[in-house]
C-alpha cells in the first residue's frame, strides 16, 4: 500500500495526476466513510488523526475534486468551525486562502431599513471566514498526506451493496471487492445510496429556484464586508473573498426562479455582468466575472432517521437546507465534529465504535439542532422571496427593530458565529485527548 499522492493547495490542480488507490481485493477498516467531499473527507481527516484506521470511497478521483472548474462556490466557514478545522489539523492549509467576515449587512429590495452586524460588538474575532470550496478540498487532501496508515482512499469506486452482521457492516464495491468496518458513515451528499440501501426515508420538497453561482473581480474593496439582499426572486448574496493577483474578489449567490435561471446563464458576459451590476447597486465599482458559471438548484430535505444499525448519515446525507444563511457546511462540519467525539470517546473506552448508546446519541444530538436551522432557513426563504406588500412592510418593520435592539443582535450574531448551544468539545477548540 502506497501514500497518496500530494495534491498542493497553494496552486490550482494537483502536483502528481492522480491518488494511490487500495489495490488490496479486500480492505479492513474500523471507519469507512462513503463519500471523499467537504464533509466525508474532513471526517476522514478527524478520526485518522485521532488514530482510527479509515477507508475513504468515493466515486470521483480525489485529484479532479480541487480543479477550480469542479466546484466553483464558495463557503461560509463559522467561527466555531474554524476552531474546529484548526484542532483537526485542517486550517492551517487555508491560511492565505480566506477572507474574516467582520460585517454582515442585510437589506430588503428598497427598503431603506436594515440589519447590520458587526464583530467588534462581540469581540475581536471575525463572524466567520470566506473560502473556496476547491480551497477547502485541497486543505483536505493536503491534510490526508501526513495521515500514513491510518488513511486508505479508494476511488474512483461505487458502493454497489450493504449488508450488516452483529460484528461489523461490509460494503461491496462495484468492482466485487468488499470494504469491512465496525461502522460506516455516509457523506455522499442528498442522493445518498447508503441510505438508500438502509431503507432511510427522506421528506422535503423542492423550491421554485436556482442558485447561480461565480466569482466576480470589482474595482473596489468589499472590506471582509457581507451583502444579502433579498429579492423578490430570492436572496442576492455578495460574498467577500481574499484578492487574488491584485484583484478584489467576491463570491456571488444569486437565487433565481428556476424559469428566468436559463436565460441569465447563457446570457454573453458582458450583458451577464449588467444583470449582476443592476442588482448590486454599484457600490464595488466596475465589475468583471473571473472563472465559469455554476447553476445549482435548491431544495430541502431530511433523512428521517440518522442511524441504521452500525451506519450513520451525515453532512447533506442527513440534511440539505436553503442556502439563504449560508449554514449548510457549518452543520456538516457540527456533525463531522459529534461522530468524531463520539466515535474517538468510545475507541478510548473500548467500546464498539458503533455501540448503541454512542449512535443513539449521535442522532438525537444533530437531528434537533439541524431541524432547527432547516426550518428556520426554509421560512426566511418563504418569508422574504415575495413581493407581497403587507409580508414586506413587516420585514422591513421587523429589520428595523432588530437592528436597533443590541443584545438580541448580539445573541443572533453568535449564533451565526456558531459559538452557542450545546458544541461538540473540537467545535470550542479543544482536544479530544
Amino acid at each position: 500500500m502506497s501514500r497518496c499522492d500530494i495534491i498542493d493547495p497553494m496552486t490550482d490542480s494537483p502536483t502528481i495526476p492522480s491518488p494511490v488507490l487500495g489495490k488490496n481485493p479486500d480492505f479492513r477498516a474500523e471507519v469507512a466513510i462513503v463519500g471523499a467531499g467537504l464533509v466525508g473527507g474532513t471526517l476522514a481527516c478527524a478520526l485518522a488523526g485521532y488514530g482510527i484506521k479509515t477507508i475513504v470511497i468515493d466515486r470521483i478521483n480525489p485529484s479532479a475534486m480541487v480543479l477550480p472548474a469542479f466546484d466553483g462556490r464558495a463557503s461560509a466557514v463559522a467561527l466555531s468551525a474554524r476552531r474546529f478545522l484548526t484542532a483537526i489539523g485542517l486550517w492551517d492549509h487555508v491560511t492565505g486562502h480566506n477572507e474574516p467576515i467582520r460585517e454582515i449587512r442585510v437589506s430588503d429590495g428598497q427598503s431603506p431599513f436594515f440589519l447590520h452586524y458587526d464583530h467588534a460588538d462581540v469581540g475581536n474575532e471575525p463572524l466567520g471566514f470566506m473560502a473556496e470550496n476547491r480551497r477547502l478540498r485541497a486543505a483536505i487532501a493536503a491534510r490526508m498526506q501526513g495521515l500514513g496508515s491510518s488513511l486508505i482512499i479508494v476511488a474512483p469506486a461505487t458502493v454497489a451493496g450493504m449488508s450488516q452482521s452483529a460484528d461489523d457492516i461490509t460494503l461491496t464495491l462495484d468492482d466485487g471487492r468488499k470494504v469491512t468496518a465496525s461502522l460506516a458513515v455516509s457523506a455522499e451528499g442528498r442522493d445518498a445510496k447508503l441510505r438508500t440501501l438502509a431503507g432511510i426515508g427522506v421528506t422535503g420538497w423542492t423550491y421554485p429556484q436556482v442558485a447561480i453561482v461565480a466569482t466576480i473581480g470589482h474595482a473596489r474593496p468589499h472590506d471582509g464586508i457581507a451583502h444579502e439582499h433579498f429579492l423578490p426572486a430570492g436572496p442576492f448574496a455578495i460574498l467577500p473573498l481574499p484578492d487574488e493577483d491584485g484583484v478584489h474578489r467576491s463570491s456571488l449567490v444569486w437565487t433565481e426562479r428556476a424559469e428566468a435561471a436559463a436565460g441569465y446563464l447563457a446570457l454573453p458576459e458582458d450583458a451577464f455582468l449588467a444583470e449582476i451590476d443592476a442588482r448590486v447597486g454599484g457600490f464595488l465599482g466596475a465589475l468583471s466575472l473571473i472563472g465559469p458559471r455554476f447553476s445549482h438548484p435548491l431544495g430541502l430535505q431530511f433523512a428521517a432517521q440518522y442511524s441504521a444499525g452500525r451506519l450513520l448519515l451525515a453532512g447533506d446525507a442527513a440534511h440539505g437546507i436553503h442556502p439563504i444563511a449560508g449554514q449548510g457546511l457549518n452543520l456538516g462540519f457540527r456533525d463531522v465534529a459529534a461522530l468524531t467525539e463520539i466515535i474517538v470517546d468510545a475507541k478510548q473506552l473500548g467500546l464498539d465504535l458503533a455501540h448503541p448508546e454512542g449512535t443513539a446519541r449521535y442522532a438525537r444530538w444533530r437531528r434537533s439542532d439541524n431541524l432547527v436551522m432547516a426550518g428556520v432557513t426554509d421560512v426566511l426563504n418563504r418569508l422574504f422571496s415575495n413581493d407581497i406588500t403587507p409580508l414586506r412592510l413587516a420585514r422591513d418593520a421587523g429589520l428595523g427593530v432588530v437592528n436597533r435592539i443590541t443584545p438580541l443582535k448580539k445573541v443572533l450574531m453568535r449564533h451565526a458565529m456558531g459559538t452557542v448551544g450545546d458544541l461538540p468539545r473540537l467545535m470550542r477548540g479543544e482536544n479530544l485527548r
